[in-house]
């Protein structure tokens, strides 16, 4: 994450969770939104049915590869929503989710919604993301 970049957390229990309540930018030279990207190959196919963990990994790949064609990395990451149809499983997994993130050095404002499904009745998690650099 950007040195400029301010953390603004008021208690301490999301520490443990990776994440950060507020995260305030400088005027940034631009914005990347990374569209919700789930465990699906080059042709929209879904990877590892039925396994949360190993959909969280290809998703958050997935993200990487976005951002790197931005120029871009996970350290640049400043947001995360993730959407899942299994609360208890990504919670469970949850440092799977923010893992990748942290160590690239970046500790992102997050949401976890609970959804029926995805666009794929095969897909457990969806991740969105923005990032500044």
């Amino acid at each position: 994450m950007n040195d400029s970049v301010k953390i603004h957390d008021p208690w301490n229990w999301q520490a443990g969770f990776g994440f950060s309540h507020g995260v305030e930018l400088p005027t940034p030279a631009r914005i990347v939104e990374v569209s919700g990207q789930c465990a699906t190959a080059e042709d929209g196919a879904p990877l590892c049915p039925g396994d949360m963990r190993g959909q969280i990994g290809a998703a958050v790949a997935n993200i990487e590869e976005v951002l790197v064609s931005a120029g871009l990395g996970l350290g640049a990451v400043t947001r995360i929503r993730v959407y899942t149809t299994d609360m208890d499983e990504t919670l469970a997994s949850w440092d799977a989710v923010i893992g990748p993130f942290n160590a690239a050095g970046s500790r992102p404002a997050s949401t976890l919604v609970g959804v029926t499904r995805l666009f794929s009745p095969d897909l457990l998690v969806e991740i969105e993301a923005t990032a500044a650099g």
